[in-house]
């Protein structure tokens, strides 16, 4: 995709992508039936839904930071066709169409450890070896996420792979959070259990405008419309329907812009009840600014 700009205060936010992966309908929308999520987005002839792997770059002093670092390079052929990965990956040339390599990223923030969110932390060497994508970079991820990927279940075990983090520790490169941290004074990170228990949003927050990268706490804009609405990925989904809510009240009050990692049609948007008592809430599309280049705003 093209590189989807805004500015909320002084802080540039862009929008990128490493592509666009198929997942399961079933998976997608969990416990709601067919005949109502079809209305919203229609499946390919394998029941599968197309998902947006989108990445954000957070302009700041401290240098730039990377939130989510798509699938990366290392996929073999068969899960990339399973996957319905059909171009090679994407981040790096999007990054490079912003004017940033590997080494100028600053910081990575990794909303949690899922395989679709991290795995271009690392690459391979020619040797077969890996190292941190991203050489210069301190990664933050949440202690308990780590723990769980770390340490995985039966219903986790194929959503966490270690060669997507443990990289990282062995480059000194990690960076462990106990809980919300603000990562520079624009830029914070808060917990938002639910579909992982370690999952953490991003919030950006300048001159009085605030923003929130949301991962898969809500990575389709109907999620937050419709708080019943968890996809069967979620390891907690009835803690994720009172993060969700918690969410979308605190994000109504503030007037926050919200990021959709996952939302083909809807990358970004606001939030409001809708009109009448029994209506669902509703988010309005923001389009993006005319111009994604790195540079100084025009007055």
């Amino acid at each position: 995709m093209t590189p989807l700009t805004y500015l909320i205060g002084a802080c540039r936010v862009h929008l990128i992508s490493d592509g666009v992966h198929f997942a399961d309908g079933g998976g997608v929308f969990g416990l709601v039936p067919r005949v109502l999520w079809e209305k919203i987005v229609q499946p390919d002839s394998l029941h599968r839904i197309p998902m947006e792997l989108r990445s954000c770059v957070i302009e700041t002093d401290e240098g730039p930071i990377l939130v989510d670092t798509g699938h990366g390079a290392k996929l073999p052929e068969k899960r990339r066709q399973q996957l319905g990965l059909a171009e090679p990956p994407k981040l790096l040339d999007e990054l490079a169409g912003l004017g940033y390599q590997p080494a100028d990223i600053r910081f990575v923030i990794n909303t949690h450890l899922h395989a679709d969110h991290c795995g271009g932390n690392t690459m391979y060497n020619a040797d077969g070896s890996l190292r941190p994508t991203f050489p210069n970079a301190a990664y933050f991820v949440q202690r308990l996420e780590l723990a769980d990927a770390a340490y995985p279940n039966e219903r986790t075990r194929n959503t966490y792979f270690p060669e997507n983090f443990l990289p990282l520790a062995d480059a000194g490169r990690l960076r462990i959070l106990s809980g919300d941290a603000q990562i520079t004074p624009q830029v914070r990170v808060q917990v938002t259990p639910g579909h992982t228990r370690g999952h953490q949003v991003v919030v950006i927050e300048s001159q009085g405008e605030t923003a929130v990268f949301l991962g898969d706490a809500a990575g389709l804009a109907v999620y937050l419309e419709r708080l019943a609405w968890t996809p069967a990925f979620d390891v907690e989904p009835l803690v994720s329907i009172e993060t969700k809510r918690s969410l979308r009240d605190w994000a109504w009050r503030k007037k926050a812009l919200l990021f959709f990692q996952h939302d083909l049609a809807l990358p970004a948007g606001r939030i409001a009840p809708g009109e009448h008592e029994n209506a669902h809430w509703r988010v309005t599309p923001v389009a993006a600014a005319t111009s994604p280049i790195n540079q100084e705003a025009s007055p």
